[in-house]
């Protein structure tokens, strides 16, 4: 009897790729059908989808559901959910589709058809209103109200076969873990309590500690990388994995940490998009999730600690996984170490704050990069990355 985390909304997976027997027929049916456009970012949730990360989602939401996540974080039924998953479409193809009618769909970038919806519903929504509740500002310059504002006009819903996971199986292989997998490499282990570790930048020294913290508490961690469509100046997914295999080498014990990627395209939403990361995550099996400061939040939308703080507004039963809160993590130059403001009594000037943002800056301008900032295998690759950019 397995004691990981159950998947979320009644304890099974539910991957909606089609079996690989049946693909072929499918994309031959798919042919003959409207093709409706995606985003990228509905694509990387059609993917999520695809590889039951989103369970139990059945395929794109409804009014009622996209209503009730916008404003209660709860779908239609009560289950908690707490970013809306919808897919738009211009007004003109909209009314060419009827209910019940079955559409291709088709990623806007790369042409393939990824999967088949059967429309069951054709709504509009106040995009207004999704901001304010999901990001906290309909200010259009963050990049998740961007998302919603160019959504075309009509959402269609409807349940979806998936038939394609892109590119991300052979780019990313053994990177590109689905659910049942990294839960099945959670058993072998022997681990029953996992903490994910969110990622989209190279891990400097802060997100060593806050890892380690994790596994202190845990029986290891997953190093969750994002491997979908990232934000101008985030660094390639396969620096990354170098950066952080070199990292894992040197600085951690053998086979407390597993690496994987999946492939959600970032909302930066700030707490909405924290409680999405610990929703999924319970999918793939994983108890707790590491939240340190300003968790996937961009700019100065949202305070350093409020996704934090969001989870404690959560019902009982909404989610299993737990978040792991992590105050601001530095190095002290007098407790000679990492420490955060719970554990080092000494001021500001005895401490180094560290950010990817920083990092970023520190090797566009050339400047030196402390081993207390960064570890000197990590320094080095991602030098070999600047280096190959001039």
């Amino acid at each position: 009897m397995s004691k990981l985390v159950p998947p979320h909304g009644g304890g099974v997976l539910k991957p909606l790729l089609a079996p690989e027997s049946e693909r072929a027929e499918e994309l031959k049916r798919a042919s003959t059908l409207t093709r409706v456009p995606m985003s990228s970012r509905e694509t990387s949730d059609l993917v999520m989808m695809a590889m039951g990360a989103y369970t139990p989602l059945d395929g794109f939401m409804g009014e009622a559901d996209w209503r009730g996540v916008c404003v209660d974080m709860k779908m239609a039924d009560g289950l908690f959910w707490p970013i809306p998953i919808t897919l738009s479409t211009q007004q003109a193809l909209a009314d060419s589709i009827g209910i019940e009618e079955e559409v291709a769909l088709v990623d806007d970038h790369s042409g393939e058809v990824m999967g088949i919806l059967e429309v069951t519903e054709k709504y509009s929504i106040d995009k207004n209103l999704e901001c304010e509740h999901i990001y906290r500002t309909t200010d259009p310059k963050h990049p998740g109200v961007q998302k919603v504002m160019e959504q075309g006009p009509v959402n269609l819903a409807g349940r979806v076969t998936a038939l394609s996971e892109g590119v991300y199986p052979e780019q990313y292989k053994g990177l590109y873990m689905r659910p049942a997998e990294t839960r099945a490499m959670f058993l072998e282990k022997g681990w029953s309590r996992v903490a994910a570790f969110q990622t989209r930048n190279p891990m400097h020294r802060s997100h060593e500690y806050l890892a380690k913290i994790g596994i202190e508490i845990c029986d290891g961690v997953l190093i969750h990388q994002v491997l979908g469509k990232l934000k101008a100046g985030d660094i390639p997914a396969e620096v990354r994995v170098e950066a952080i295999d070199a990292l894992v080498e040197h600085y951690f014990v053998p086979g407390t940490v597993i690496q994987a990627g999946y492939p959600i395209e970032m909302r930066y939403g700030g707490p909405r998009e924290a409680l999405l990361h610990a929703l999924f995550r319970q999918n793939f099996g994983c108890s707790d999730l590491v939240i340190g400061r300003d968790h996937a939040g961009v700019g100065d939308y949202y305070g350093p600690f409020d996704a934090q703080h969001i989870f404690d507004t959560l019902w009982e039963g909404a989610l299993e996984t737990k978040p792991l809160k992590i105050d601001i993590t530095f190095y002290c130059d007098k407790c000679d170490g990492m420490a955060t403001a719970k554990t080092c009594p000494h001021d500001a000037s005895a401490r180094m704050n560290i950010s990817g943002t920083r990092l970023r800056e520190m090797f566009a301008n050339r400047e030196p990069v402390s081993a207390k900032f960064s570890r000197p295998e990590v320094l080095e690759v991602l030098q070999a990355y600047y280096d190959s950019l001039k």
